[in-house]
């Protein structure tokens, strides 16, 4: 008996809302992480190839990175993954060249809608068989949320003039900050279902 008492706690202590929230923080490192890799191996987002090639390399380490967050209550880690790099590329690709490769606020607000909407389109996929029709906002969240990122990078000053991929540290905290919500959802979801 208390040795089932004893798995019983350690998997509720698996799932406590404060851990998922801890593990999912962590996450915002894929972005910088993402965003630093690209920019060595392909350089300045200043063309499609640029945008195309650094959209793939940069969704790959934020999706890696979410997929650790998310850990045995989200998605297949393939399919998860997938998503966010084909999300970023297609994202960035249309995002950057219809700025025109700016680095202003208001272009990099409306590259962080178009971004977030084609991540959290691709995301929504492989949500769906776990969130249902709650999956199709999550489009839309990400297409607030990402500007978002973009708003607090530069207006902290970060150097966005140098073309980035994806915004920096501090934009990547306030974006895991506010998509926080779907770790928690999983979570929730996965622990009604084994009840």
């Amino acid at each position: 008996m208390t040795e089932l008492t004893a798995a019983t706690s350690t998997r509720t202590a698996r799932h406590h809302p404060v851990r998922v929230a801890a593990r999912w923080m962590v996450t915002f490192l894929g972005f910088p992480l993402g965003g630093f890799a690209a920019m060595l191996l392909v350089g300045p987002v200043d063309d499609p190839w640029a945008a195309m090639l650094g959209g793939l390399i940069t969704g790959l380490a934020i999706g890696g990175a979410q997929i650790l967050g998310l850990g045995r209550g989200g998605p297949a880690p393939a399919s998860w993954i997938a998503a966010t790099a084909i999300g970023l590329t297609v994202g960035l690709t249309v995002g950057a060249a219809v700025v025109d490769y700016g680095t202003d606020l208001a272009a990099l607000v409306i590259q962080g809608f178009i971004c977030g909407f084609a991540v959290g389109t691709a995301q929504a996929f492989t949500l769906r068989p776990r969130l249902g029709r709650l999956a199709l906002a999550w489009p839309a969240a990400l297409a607030v949320i990402w500007p978002i990122g973009w708003a607090v990078t530069t207006v902290a000053g970060i150097q966005v003039d140098e073309q980035f991929t994806v915004f920096g540290s501090f934009g990547a905290i306030a974006v895991t900050v506010c998509t926080l919500v779907l770790p928690l959802v999983l979570n929730e979801n996965g622990r009604s279902a084994s009840r």
